[in-house]
């Protein structure tokens, strides 16, 4: 191939400018390649990058180079920095492809003669050697040039690639840039997406390294965060078309309503434009730096609504007067901006385009409203200002001393590499260039918005920063409201199941991912009080769920309370025995006299009637809480009363035994059982059971204690046996003595009818017994306050029965049959009637 064909080529594809220092840049201002074929009769012709139409340049990325331009000659113009030294630039179109950005580095790295000069190849390609490029926009393509220029030592300060693989010296030594590593990228949007409860997503990216790394970053994070991604689609621009509708088809049909986007410009708008041919559930796109600020996809209304992590707003002065200053004939002096003019105007410069109008010198830039033109949100384009001022600042450090720079200076790429890394500077617009020991900058994001603006259109708002130099956890903050999908002012929802509320928790669906699966509620005393439980904790021995089971409450203690109604009927019942028992012992008193008072022992009959009126009173001492001296009282005070009471109807059984062998000639069995006799024998009776009752009380006293195992809802408070033993001897003396009395009763039941007393204590005692027999098992069987119901209800019921048998017939005939009150009548001399 001759020189004079190969520089058209060259034209084609570099804006070039001289200077003592020539910088490199390389920009996507178109997105593919042009093929030839090869006819393998001579070289193959050298690659061109060109658009699918007259619309497909990159009029952003123009900016960018431009800002390049701009940037070079505002450093031109200092006398602070390189004075008298005039930097050069040679601008490179990639179209973000591999080999056109290999093509280019050999350039950079050999010079830009189109043959080998053997007589002076090193001198050369030295001369033309560039000692630093700003580029290149993309990942993939700035990897693949890093690997070779780092051979070279030659710095690369890219202001758009950010892969976080370019973060590894060992392989990439010689890359540096002036945008984030997508790392931070990474990380800060998969705190966006929990910030926002969204566990259920979608996913898509360029088959790049940007796109692949960045979204393997990301998904690391988000299944940090708890983020489940329902599907993960790949695609590259240059794939058939046959993949592109698989993925738009996938979109269609998932149930998540977030996406995020770890794409570049090219494949997004590819993926957009397939999306808006058929309807689509509204969804809320995610967008990764790429794209989350580029004005070209504002015209896409099915991306209202999208948020994603963007560089910082900026403001470099001049520049857009820099942009407009362009006229027809200036454009004529480049390919590019020739291009861009017939682009912008739809006309021809002098016939450069075949079948278009001819440009009319009408055309006004000012006018114009496209990405080129937009300046009034510059953030890439900063990065670009940037990454042009951090080389120039290497590049005086290395050829510059306090007073003077030397032109002629030797110096290698590896000294300028060396200086960037270290450099620490103040942008003339005010921002701070420094790079770790990675290469990179700190890490400041804004989260953009997509609102409609008040002529319908979408625009780009900040609701939100994100600065990874904060403290852990607080690297994010919320600055506004966010206009969400459709338009919507409610953050949408986007789960692959419902939460699960308190008082249940989460069980994995079987095949599923962990954030889809089924809300089971907890078991039988257990809780869960928060959203999403992974498990149900127990309540404490004390403690029971509430009906929704998100809290545990204290158990509500039962016991015999005083204003329950049961414990009111008792009470009544318990008074009004007690009552009758001192009216009868009242009328006992006042017809003390009289024979059939005298006739029962009325010494023993006082006694009873006073030990019924305390079997009567006692049963209110198992009402109310229980308490130490409550249980000890309740327990000690039925044993003693109720022997007393069973001793002194032994003693009238034994009376009236006595009694009737007394009549009986020679007979003197009153002598053994006179009244001191009696009174011992209740006395010694009593006192065995007042030491059963204190023997009790001392090794092992009733007390009260906390019933936890017959209800698992409630607390029953009861009184505790102690020793069970005590217990049992207490009612088994009763029970003795009962038994006793009745066989005695029973065996005077055939004496005369009018000395029938035993046939009356006979029915007391089959009373007493029944009742007590019937006790035991209905004590056992008793649930919570009904057991001291139980107890109570026979202490009355024997009561009841003692003093009905014995009492009843006698108070009749004293109140309402006085003329068989008399002593003849007993002796059996009147009118014989049954008492």
């Amino acid at each position: 191939m001759n020189s004079a064909v190969y520089q058209k080529i060259l034209k084609e594809n570099v804006r070039p400018s001289d200077g003592d220092f020539v910088i490199g840049g390389l920009f996507a201002f178109h997105y593919y390649t042009r093929s030839e074929q090869n006819s393998y009769t001579g070289p193959p012709l050298q690659l061109q990058c060109s658009g699918r139409s007259v619309c497909d340049m990159n009029f952003r990325h123009l900016r960018f180079a431009r800002a390049m331009e701009f940037t070079i000659h505002e450093i031109n113009n200092r006398t602070d920095l390189l004075p008298g030294i005039t930097l050069g630039y040679q601008i490179h179109d990639s179209c973000t492809e591999v080999p056109m950005a290999v093509k280019v580095a050999f350039q950079f790295a050999n010079g830009m003669e189109p043959f080998y000069n053997d007589t002076d190849s090193c001198s050369k390609s030295a001369a033309a050697a560039v000692p630093a490029l700003v580029g290149e926009t993309s990942s993939t393509p700035s990897i693949s040039m890093t690997r070779m220029l780092g051979l070279f030592g030659i710095p690369q300060v890219s202001p758009y690639a950010t892969c976080a693989c370019l973060s590894n010296k060992r392989q990439f030594p010689a890359f540096l840039r002036t945008i984030p590593s997508d790392h931070h990228q990474a990380a800060a949007l998969a705190k966006i997406v929990k910030y926002f409860s969204w566990t259920w997503i979608g996913a898509v990216r360029s088959d790049t390294d940007y796109g692949n790394y960045g979204m393997a970053s990301f998904l690391k994070a988000a299944q940090e965060e708890g983020i489940c991604v329902e599907y993960s689609e790949v695609f590259y621009r240059t794939q058939p078309r046959s993949k592109l509708e698989r993925v738009a088809n996938v979109i269609r049909r998932s149930t998540a309503r977030v996406i995020v986007a770890f794409v570049h410009e090219g494949e997004l708008r590819l993926l957009l434009e397939e999306l808006i041919r058929q309807p689509l559930p509204p969804l809320q796109w995610i967008g990764s730096e790429a794209w989350i600020m580029d004005p070209e996809f504002l015209r896409f209304n099915l991306c209202a609504g999208a948020i994603g992590f963007g560089i910082p707003r900026s403001v470099i002065p001049g520049l857009r007067e820099f942009l407009l200053d362009l006229s027809p004939e200036q454009a004529l002096k480049s390919p590019l901006l020739t291009e861009f003019w017939e682009s912008s105007f739809s006309c021809s410069l002098k016939g450069s385009s075949e079948g278009a109008r001819e440009c009319d010198g009408s055309e006004d830039i000012r006018a114009l409203q496209n990405p080129y033109t937009e300046t009034s949100e510059l953030r890439v384009t900063n990065l670009v200002y940037k990454a042009t001022y951090a080389i120039a600042h290497a590049i005086h450090g290395v050829i510059c001393n306090d007073t003077q720079c030397d032109k002629s200076a030797k110096f290698t790429p590896w000294q300028i590499l060396d200086h960037l890394k270290r450099v620490n500077f103040t942008t003339k617009n005010g921002y701070q260039v420094s790079f770790d020991s990675s290469g990179d900058p700190v890490a400041v994001y804004e989260l953009i918005n997509w609102q409609v603006k008040k002529d319908g259109g979408l625009g780009f708002v900040t609701v939100g920063y994100y600065d990874s130099s904060r403290p852990k956890g607080q690297e994010f903050s919320m600055s506004r409201a966010i206009s969400w999908m459709a338009g919507q002012t409610e953050v949408p929802r986007s789960v692959c199941s419902e939460s699960c509320p308190p008082g249940t928790r989460k069980a994995v669906q079987k095949g599923k991912p962990v954030c889809c699966y089924d809300c089971i509620p907890c078991a039988e005393g257990e809780i869960s009080n928060m959203t999403d439980s992974l498990n149900c904790v127990r309540c404490p021995h004390e403690f029971w769920p509430n009906t929704q089971q998100d809290s545990c409450l204290p158990k509500p203690v039962e016991f015999l309370s005083w204003d329950d109604t049961l414990s009111i009927i008792l009470t009544v019942f318990s008074i009004t025995g007690a009552f009758i028992a001192v009216c009868v012992a009242a009328v006992f008193y006042k017809h003390r006299t009289s024979p059939i008072v005298r006739a029962n022992n009325s010494e023993l009959s006082f006694l009873l009637l006073f030990s019924l009126t305390l079997c009567f009173l006692c049963s209110l001492t198992f009402i109310g809480q229980p308490s130490e001296w409550s249980c000890m009282l309740r327990h000690t005070a039925f044993g003693i009363t109720f022997v007393l009471c069973i001793s002194c109807v032994l003693g009238k059984t034994i009376v009236v035994l006595m009694a009737f062998r007394a009549t009986l000639p020679g007979s003197n069995a009153m002598k053994w059982f006179g009244p001191p006799q009696q009174r011992l024998s209740v006395l010694i009776f009593t006192l065995i059971q007042v030491l059963i009752c204190v023997l009790w009380l001392t090794i092992s006293p009733p007390l009260p204690f906390k019933n936890l195992k017959q209800y698992k809802e409630r607390i029953i408070l009861e009184c505790g046996l102690g020793s069970a033993v005590g217990f049992w001897a207490v009612l088994g003396y009763i029970g003795f003595l009962a038994l006793l009395c009745f066989i005695l009763a029973f065996l005077a039941r055939k004496l005369p009818d009018n000395f029938n007393e035993a046939k009356f204590i006979t029915f007391s005692m089959l009373i007493f017994c029944a009742v007590w027999i019937t006790f035991i098992p209905a004590y056992v069987s008793s649930p919570g306050k009904f057991t001291v119901a139980v107890e109570i209800f026979a202490i009355l019921a024997s009561s009841f029965g003692l003093f009905t048998c014995i009492f009843a017939p006698k108070c009749f005939i004293i109140m309402f049959r006085p003329e068989q009150n008399t002593k003849k009548h007993l002796l059996g001399k009147g009118p014989s009637k049954s008492l």
